[in-house]
Formats: structure tokens, C-alpha cells, sequence
């Protein structure tokens, strides 16, 4: 499995792309989404609100279970990512390119220090 070393990952298995504009991109790993198996349906009805790190925002669900989707660090979910409405199995096929989830404005950036590296989360997952 690719963690590709870009991003920051929690111990949640959420990954975040922070771009140079206090903004991010927050979708699950390769790993969530191996473990969850085929996703089926995206539910994000947190668009507009500010979050907590470590909050849910969301959820995915499989064919077998339902995962909380968690924030990687505090900030305002701004936009979610409409294509997974018609196509949530782009996180299978994608989970770091077209599968992204939400798009956020990090509140408190010191937050993203806090978050594991690609290297540090191929550890906590045994890869």
C-alpha cells in the first residue's frame, strides 16, 4: 500500500493535503479503505460548520459496516467532494487522487505538526 509522503495521516486513517492557502483536502488511506471493502455511500452533512481535530464530519458506508470519518485537524468543512455522491467507490479506486472527501480551512495549523508522516503511519499499520 502507497502512503504517499506529501500528506499527513492520523491514527484515524484519515490522510490531509494542506495546500499553501490555509486550506486542505481530507479523504480516508489505502488502508481504511481496504479494511472497509467496497464503499457504497458518502455521508457528509457537516458543509459550512467548524470542527474540532478529532470530531466526526461524516461517515462511509460499505457494504458491511458504517466508519466514522474524523477530523485530522480543526477547521470548516468548505465543500464536499460531489462526485463521490454518483461514484463513492472512487475512494476504492483513488483514495488519494479523485477520492478525496472534504475540503476544509484549517483553523489552527499548528495541529498538521501533530500528525503522522507517511513513514510513521507504514509503521502504526504494520507496512
Amino acid at each position: 500500500m502507497s502512503n504517499p509522503e506529501n500528506l499527513k495521516y492520523s491514527s484515524d486513517h484519515e490522510w490531509i493535503r494542506a495546500e499553501a492557502d490555509g486550506t486542505a483536502y481530507v479523504g480516508i488511506t489505502d488502508y481504511a479503505q481496504s479494511q472497509l471493502g467496497d464503499i457504497v455511500f458518502v455521508d457528509v452533512s457537516t458543509v459550512g460548520e467548524t470542527l474540532g481535530q478529532g470530531e466526526i464530519f461524516g461517515a462511509v458506508e460499505a457494504v458491511k459496516t458504517v466508519s466514522d470519518l474524523l477530523m485530522p485537524v480543526s477547521g470548516q468543512i468548505l465543500e464536499l467532494n460531489d462526485a463521490l455522491s454518483d461514484a463513492p467507490e472512487l475512494i476504492n479506486q483513488d483514495p488519494y487522487g479523485k477520492g478525496w472527501l472534504v475540503k476544509i480551512k484549517v483553523s489552527n495549523a499548528a495541529e498538521l505538526h501533530g500528525l503522522l508522516d507517511a513513514k510513521a503511519y507504514a509503521a502504526g499499520i504494520g507496512s
